[in-house]
């Protein structure tokens, strides 16, 4: 029986991909993105649309398409995430 993942899991999924994806690049494209976190593109629009406004993920216009990076908020997010994940997991814990 597969599970359903929670607002803040997807959240930290597309963190996840974001980070991974831009360490060499300008950032991620939305195709990308929706591969990598595993997500439709109508719920990942509105999702980037919300981590941009505040300030986890950074708009990066080029010359095809928006593309997005993970801001230093967005890292330090991520980080805190993993680390309460783990802490939830150690207890048997589900978030």
């Amino acid at each position: 029986m597969s599970t359903y993942r929670k607002q803040i899991q997807i959240v930290g999924d597309i963190l996840d991909a974001a980070e991974e994806l831009t360490i060499d690049q300008e950032g991620a494209s939305i195709t990308k993105l929706i591969q990598k976190a595993n997500i439709s593109h109508g719920r990942i629009s509105k999702i980037l649309t919300n981590l941009v406004s505040q300030g986890l993920l950074e708009q990066v216009d080029s010359k095809r398409a928006c593309k997005y990076k993970i801001s230093m908020s967005g890292k330090e997010f991520l980080r805190e995430f993993k680390r309460f994940s783990e802490f939830t997991d150690n207890f048997g814990l589900t978030i």
